[in-house]
C-alpha cells in the first residue's frame, strides 16, 4: 500500500484520469470533449466534408527563417577528413611512422599506431585560400560559398548508432529524423508532395535501413518518403488500370469518411488529420511526383553540368539534379546518400584508402559542385541549405598491419554547409596536428542539428513534441547553441 500512495502522490487529478484504468479514462475524457464541442473546428470540417487544416499544413516559424529547405548530402561509412578538406601539412613524410595518439573506433580504443600520411595533395583555392584535396576540385571552386566544420564530434565509432545520432539526435532507434522535426514544425508548402524526401545509393541503403529517416512517435505523415530516380518516383502509386475513371476519388471519399467519423467519435484529432493528409497525398503525388522526376524539361547544359550522361557521375548526378527540382517545388527536406551496403560500397574505407575514396568522390564531386552552381545560378542558395558529411570520420593511423585502411573516427572530423544564410568562405574549429580528436571550438552533432533548425526559422530549444511524459525535442533536454561563427 505504501508503494500505491507514492505512486500517486503528487499527480494532478487530470493525469489520474488520464491513465487510470489502463488508460481508458483518457479515452472516456476525449469522448466527453468531443462531445462537448472541445474538439468542434476540426470535428464539424471532417463530418461536413471539408478537410481540416492537415499536419503538413504550412505552419508559422518561431522566427524569420533563413533557409526555406535543406538539402543533406550524406556521405556514408565516413569519409576521410584528413583526406579531404582538413589539411594536415605535419603529417607530410610521416607515412609508415609509429606514434602514440589515442584513437578509438570500431577496433575499441588504441593509443598508438602506423601513420597513414594523406594520400592526395592539397592546394588553396579562393578568396580565402581554403585548402582543399584533389579528391574534389570541383567542389573546392566554391569554397568562398562554403562554412567546413573541422571540430564535429559524435557520441559513436559504429555505423549504426552513429548513423541514428546524425539524423535522429539519439543513439537509439525509434526517435523521429530531423526532416521529420522540419516538416513537424513548418508543414509543407507543396501538399501534392511529401515534405521530406530521401533518394538512396543504387547499392542499397544504409545500416539501419529506414530507422534512418522514420518519424519515430511522430504520425507517419512525417517520416520520409524514399524516391526511385528511374521508373516510377514510388512504387504502387498509380492506381490499377482497369479502375473506372472517378472510381479511385470516390473510394478515397468514402473511406475518408468513414475514418472521420470513428477517430472523431473517440476524439483522435491528430490521427484523423494525419490519415487524411495521408490519403490525399497520395492520391496528389500520382501527378505531382512523377512530374518532379521527369528531367526531359532540362537543358542538355543542365544535364552535362550534373554529369548525368557521364556513367561515372550518372546517378548521383542525377538525384542532386532532383534534389534542386524538389526544392523548387517546395519540398522542405531532401537526403541524398552516397553508398549504401557495406564495406567499399561505401566510403568506409578499412582496406585500401586510395581506391576506396577515389570511387566516392569521382561520383559525387562533380553533381555536388553542380548542385551549388545550380541553386546560386537560380537564386535558390540563399533559401536552400546544403550539408554535406558523414556519421564520423577516420583516423590518422592504420587500421591493420598493412595497407592504408583507416578505422572509424567519431572524436573529430569534418562536415560542411553551404547558403540558406550560412557564412561563405568560413572554417570553424580543428582537430590536433594528426586530425585525431578536436581541440579548438568543439562541436556536438546537436550543434550541427540546431544551426539547421535554426536557420529554417525553428528554436531548436522550443521545438518540442509531447511523447511518453516529456516534450521530446531533437536537440534533447538540455540546452544547445547553434553554430553562431558561422551564420
Amino acid at each position: 500500500m505504501t508503494q500505491s500512495r507514492s505512486h500517486f502522490c503528487g499527480r494532478t487529478r487530470r493525469e489520474f484520469i488520464w491513465e487510470s484504468g489502463a488508460g481508458f479514462g483518457a479515452a472516456a475524457l476525449s469522448g466527453m470533449f468531443c462531445d462537448d464541442g472541445f474538439f468542434s473546428s476540426a470535428a464539424a470540417a471532417s463530418l461536413d466534408g471539408e478537410s481540416p487544416a492537415g499536419p503538413m499544413a504550412i505552419k508559422p516559424p518561431h522566427f524569420a527563417p533563413k533557409a526555406k529547405s535543406v538539402i543533406f548530402l550524406f556521405m556514408y561509412g565516413g569519409p576521410s577528413h584528413i583526406d579531404t578538406f582538413d589539411y594536415k601539412p605535419a603529417m607530410k613524410g610521416m607515412d609508415g611512422k609509429t606514434v602514440d595518439v589515442k584513437t578509438f573506433g570500431r577496433g575499441g580504443h588504441k593509443a598508438g599506431g602506423r601513420i597513414v600520411e594523406p594520400r592526395w595533395d592539397f592546394k588553396q583555392y579562393g578568396e580565402c585560400g581554403k585548402y582543399v584535396s584533389s579528391l574534389f576540385p570541383n567542389v573546392a571552386k566554391h569554397v568562398d560559398d562554403i562554412a567546413f566544420l573541422h571540430s564535429m564530434t559524435a557520441e559513436s565509432p559504429i555505423h549504426g548508432s552513429a548513423m541514428l545520432m546524425m539524423n535522429s539526435g539519439k543513439l537509439l532507434s525509434g526517435n523521429p529524423a530531423m526532416g521529420s522535426w522540419v516538416t513537424y514544425g513548418l508543414g509543407s508548402e507543396n501538399q501534392n508532395m511529401p515534405g521530406f524526401v530521401v533518394m538512396l545509393d543504387p547499392s542499397g541503403g544504409p545500416i539501419s535501413g529506414a530507422k534512418n529517416w522514420s518519424s519515430g512517435y511522430m504520425p507517419a505523415t512525417y517520416q520520409g518518403t524514399v524516391f526511385r530516380t528511374k521508373g516510377a518516383p514510388i512504387l504502387d502509386l498509380a492506381p490499377p488500370k482497369d479502375l473506372p475513371p472517378g472510381v479511385q476519388r470516390q473510394l478515397i471519399d468514402s473511406i475518408q469518411v468513414a475514418n472521420r467519423r470513428h477517430l472523431v467519435s473517440h476524439g483522435h484529432e491528430e490521427a484523423l488529420a494525419s490519415r487524411i493528409s495521408s490519403y490525399e497525398l497520395a492520391y496528389n503525388m500520382q501527378t505531382a511526383a512523377p512530374e518532379a522526376v521527369d528531367l526531359s524539361d532540362e537543358s542538355a547544359e543542365t544535364l552535362a553540368l550534373y554529369g548525368v550522361e557521364d556513367p561515372k557521375t550518372a546517378d548521383f548526378g542525377r538525384r542532386c539534379l532532383l534534389a534542386r527540382r524538389l526544392v523548387q517545388r517546395g519540398v522542405r527536406f531532401i537526403q541524398l546518400y552516397s553508398g549504401g551496403a557495406h564495406n567499399d560500397a561505401n566510403w568506409d574505407a578499412h582496406g585500401n584508402l586510395e581506391s576506396n575514396h577515389n570511387l566516392h568522390a569521382g561520383a559525387t564531386d562533380l553533381p555536388v559542385a553542380a548542385l551549388l552552381t545550380d541553386l546560386k545560378r537560380t537564386g535558390l542558395l540563399d533559401e536552400t541549405l546544403v550539408v554535406w558529411g558523414g556519421e564520423f570520420g577516420r583516423q590518422p593511423t592504420a587500421e591493420y598491419a598493412e595497407g592504408s585502411g583507416r578505422d572509424h573516427n567519431s572524436m573529430g572530423f569534418t562536415m560542411w554547409m553551404a547558403g540558406g544564410g550560412i557564412k561563405g568562405g568560413v572554417s570553424y574549429g580543428t582537430t590536433d596536428e594528426l586530425g585525431s580528436a578536436a581541440v579548438e571550438n568543439p562541436m556536438h552533432v546537436k550543434n550541427l542539428h540546431a544551426t539547421i533548425l535554426h536557420q529554417m526559422g525553428l528554436d531548436p530549444n522550443h521545438l518540442s513534441y509531447f511523447y511518453s511524459g516529456l516534450d521530446q525535442k531533437l536537440v534533447g533536454v538540455e540546452h544547445v547553441e547553434p553554430i553562431h561563427a558561422i551564420i
